[in-house]
């Protein structure tokens, strides 16, 4: 199983970036994927989640600004975010878990992607 983010780049305060997660040996319709960051310094923290059942769930500092999807045709899951902020500047990582119920927090995630690093400046 290999999970690969992509997508980051350098942005400016208020633009948008699409991150996907693309999967191989795994889909994504019968896990939850999980979408965590890591800035510098700090813990990594659990940001969004789809479960197998589009259930999704997001940190509070990025409701109403990211939206998790997921495309069981190409086999990707989707982060678009939108109004980007310098406080999103992290790696973002993709996740995955068992079928059924998703959550933000770490132990629950079984295979983890790369990470792809995200930068927002002022």
């Amino acid at each position: 199983v290999q999970l690969q983010a992509s997508g980051g780049g350098s942005v400016q305060t208020g633009d948008s970036l699409r991150l996907s997660c693309g999967a191989s040996g795994l889909a994504l319709n019968n896990v939850a994927v999980g979408w965590f960051r890591q800035a510098p310094g700090k813990e990594r923290e659990g940001i969004s989640c789809i479960s197998t059942s589009a259930f999704t769930s997001y940190r509070d500092s990025v409701k109403g600004r990211f939206t998790v999807s997921r495309d069981t045709a190409k086999n990707i899951a989707y982060l678009e975010m939108n109004n980007l902020k310098p406080e999103d500047t992290a790696s973002y990582y993709c996740a995955s878990a068992g079928p059924g119920v998703c959550g933000l927090g770490r132990s629950m995630y079984d295979y983890w992607g790369n990470g792809t690093l995200v930068t927002v400046s002022s």
